[in-house]
């Protein structure tokens, strides 16, 4: 028979795969007769068993370290939130008190004078205990301790404004100065907006704007100065700790008075700008702010 003739057909040649594999000697992972199992859920460098991977020591410290912040992050945070709900409390009630005290001030200033006017006298105001003092002239032809006075009193630039208290050495040392500042007394007006509108605090040898309590108890809180209100306060009447709230601000700087000045080298009672102004100061720092 040639490579050309007809074969005839025998079914016995054909057989189903399944009969193959089970004729195979056996696989070395699943057992004999057995195709290779897929996604078992094991290893297959572990005959069926799982592989566990050890966590280095200094992951598990990391770890353990971030736990322990963020609990102290948490303790800290309650109790910020604890102290700053007590402070509001505190802040508000000194504030009220404040307003209450002014105004019987005020109360009592106008029966003062009614009481004077109906005697048929003048009522004579109390000596000020506030200076608030503006430089208005620059260093051309300055006399060398006059420049070191105004390093003194921090009025280092024009229109650079401090609050002072009333006593024998600053009288003595705004003689000196008088050509070359203006001040005078302030109400309680002119130093809220001055505070408000223009206050920096300084700390650590920083300018910080006064923009939330938390700095001037940062700044004043040993003395028992935790708010804005408290400050005001303490300048106001001269307090006891007058010396640090004034050192805690810093001077402030003014703009040029809106309407500009007459003539700055001479005196106020000369129809001047320098020297002392007395109440008017006020007017001006209300051009200045």
């Amino acid at each position: 028979m040639s490579c050309f003739d007809p074969v005839k057909w025998d079914p016995s040649w054909h057989r189903p795969c399944s009969s193959i594999h089970e004729e195979l000697p056996g696989n070395c992972l699943t057992g004999p007769g057995k195709r290779p199992a897929r996604n078992q859920g094991h290893s297959y460098l572990g005959m069926g068993e799982e592989v566990m991977v050890a966590v280095p020591e200094s992951v598990l410290k990391k770890q353990k370290r971030e736990e322990e912040w963020e609990m102290a992050k948490k303790q800290e945070l309650a109790a910020t939130k604890k102290k700053n709900a007590e402070n509001r409390k505190l802040i508000f009630n000194r504030a009220k008190q404040y307003a209450k005290e002014y105004e019987e001030q005020g109360k009592q200033l106008v029966q003062l004078k009614r009481e004077a006017r109906l005697k048929g006298g003048f009522y004579v105001d109390p000596e000020a205990k506030l200076l608030f003092i503006i430089r208005i002239r620059g260093i051309n032809a300055m006399h060398p301790k006059t420049r070191s006075i105004l390093q003194l009193l921090r009025l280092r630039q024009i229109f650079n404004g401090v609050f002072l208290k009333v006593n024998k050495a600053t009288v003595n040392m705004l003689h000196r100065v008088e050509p070359y500042v203006t001040f005078g007394y302030p109400n309680l007006k002119s130093v809220r907006e001055l505070i408000y509108k223009r206050g920096f605090g300084k700390l650590t040898q920083q300018r910080i704007p006064l923009t939330d309590n938390s700095i001037i108890e940062q700044g004043l809180g040993k003395h028992g100065i935790i708010c804005v209100e408290d400050l005001i306060h303490e300048i106001i009447t001269v307090g006891p700790h007058f010396k640090e709230a004034n050192n805690f601000l810093w001077p402030f700087q003014l703009k040029a008075p809106l309407g500009g000045l007459k003539k700055k080298r001479n005196h106020y009672v000369e129809g001047g700008d320098a020297g002392n102004r007395e109440n008017y100061i006020n007017e001006l720092i209300r051009r200045m702010n």
